[in-house]
């Protein structure tokens, strides 16, 4: 399964700012867990972000979500939708299936 992990401000990005540092460790974390396959800003940025999450499933992503610092703070909130994924480009089905990369 892959989750698509929608990260919206629940305010300003500015009183975001605060959590950035402790955000972007979550990330690399969970990055470095090979659970985040990709994960950025929106444009423009005062959108949020978007997460692509593998290897988990939807009751893993949502408490994951729930430790993102930004969620913890009550600047952010998450929208996840999980896939099923019916066609995957060759590239990038080793990833996607959880192989060692």
């Amino acid at each position: 399964m892959l989750h698509l992990l929608r990260m919206e401000y629940t305010g300003t990005e500015q009183a975001a700012a605060p959590h950035v540092r402790d955000h972007v460790a979550y990330l690399e974390r969970h990055h470095a867990d090979r659970t985040f396959l990709l994960s950025g800003e929106t444009v423009p940025s005062t959108g949020g972000g978007l997460i692509i999450a593998a290897g988990v499933d939807r009751a893993t992503a949502e408490k994951i979500t729930g430790e993102d610092p930004f969620v913890r703070a009550g600047v952010g909130r998450y929208t996840i939708t999980t896939v099923d994924p019916g066609r995957i480009h060759p590239a990038l089905t080793a990833l996607i299936n959880g192989a060692s990369f």
